[in-house]
């Protein structure tokens, strides 16, 4: 009974014991994943932090506003999507190292977590991007962009482009490419290790640098350990060799955001039950949970056969492998859900 008391009190780091005596409370145990024979399925496995600030989008065409019962049963317009100072004392921490990563804390120490997070300000506001101006109902439209083979030779560029705001995840190659994907990023949305590796190796296809446009929203998806050590680097800015540089002197603290694990694991348990979690995932998600009509691009297909793995690769034909790691079978699956229910228009080619 105690033990569920504590992971219910948010605000606090010391209760009263019925007899009226203080108790600390205190980090639980580290757990560790090797010591369960499968992951553990908690009775707060659905219980996730909410924000009162959140606002109900008007888009008559939003998720929340859709008829769809399944999608909208499943929609919680108040999740709280951001992590940032604040928000991780020890009760929650305790709540949320029950849960493997990106999804929670399991295996970490709070201390070590803990610096990292209180480094990330807290967004001015719980709107990531507002309303253009030149919207008559309400809504948002935007495109989500992949790196998928099934944009090549596609012509799409121009109307990638024309949406109020274009996301795009990890390797967002677009220099030279231009008349499939265009050229606009208004979200880029990463891991520590996808931002590095991406321009490492896609150099010989000309992404040298993360995307730079003028307001551009930086979105971090911290899958793990390292991922808070990158955050910190970033933050403190005490490297010339660390984070920073990737930023090329473009970073604002007020345009970096870091998913909270909550809102990952609320996409896993209630749209995508999968042990995987891909940046597509959220870049695919955050739309759809706001004021937004969602067009997809570059997404795998059930034809991804007839395309390279992505659409750069064009001097010669690849083929989509499907790692135990990344649950393509269930991307697939559900992409073509979401867009048969009307809650994305997805990209295909017949």
């Amino acid at each position: 009974f105690l033990l569920n008391t504590c992971l219910l009190i948010s605000k606090t780091v010391i209760i009263l014991s019925p007899l009226g005596t203080t108790i600390n409370i205190t980090p639980i145990p580290v757990l560790y994943k090797n010591n369960f024979t499968k992951l553990p399925v908690w009775d707060f496995e659905d219980v996730y932090l909410r924000n009162n600030d959140a606002r109900r989008p008007t888009c008559p065409e939003s998720l929340q506003n859709k008829e769809d019962p399944k999608f909208k049963e499943a929609t919680l317009p108040d999740i709280q999507l951001w992590l940032y100072k604040g928000l991780l004392n020890i009760t929650e921490w305790n709540r949320l190292a029950h849960f493997n990563n990106p999804f929670g804390f399991m295996e970490y120490k709070y201390n070590e977590v803990k610096g990292a997070v209180d480094l990330i300000p807290k967004p001015k506001s719980s709107i990531l991007l507002p309303v253009p101006e030149s919207s008559k109902d309400g809504c948002i439209r935007c495109a989500v962009v992949g790196s998928g083979g099934i944009l090549s030779n596609s012509k799409m560029g121009k109307e990638i482009d024309s949406h109020d705001y274009v996301f795009r995840v990890n390797g967002a190659v677009t220099r030279g490419y231009e008349e499939d994907v265009g050229n606009r990023t208004s979200v880029y949305v990463h891991t520590a290790f996808s931002l590095y590796a991406s321009i490492l190796t896609l150099k010989q296809y000309g992404f040298h640098n993360i995307p730079k446009d003028e307001d551009i929203k930086y979105v971090m998806i911290p899958e793990g350990l390292r991922d808070f050590e990158w955050i910190q680097g970033l933050l403190q800015g005490k490297e010339a060799n660390g984070p920073l540089k990737y930023f090329n002197g473009n970073f604002n603290e007020s345009r970096f955001y870091v998913l909270h694990p909550d809102f990952l694991r609320y996409i896993r348990n209630r749209f995508m039950p999968s042990k995987q979690m891909q940046g597509n995932y959220w870049a695919m998600y955050r739309p759809t949970n706001g004021a937004f009509l969602v067009d997809v691009y570059g997404f795998i297909t059930e034809d991804h056969h007839k395309y390279s793995n992505y659409y750069y690769e064009k001097l010669k034909k690849t083929s989509v492998i499907f790692f135990i790691n990344h649950d393509y079978g269930l991307e697939i699956k559900t992409w073509k859900e979401l867009h048969d229910s009307g809650i994305i228009r997805l990209f295909q080619r017949h």
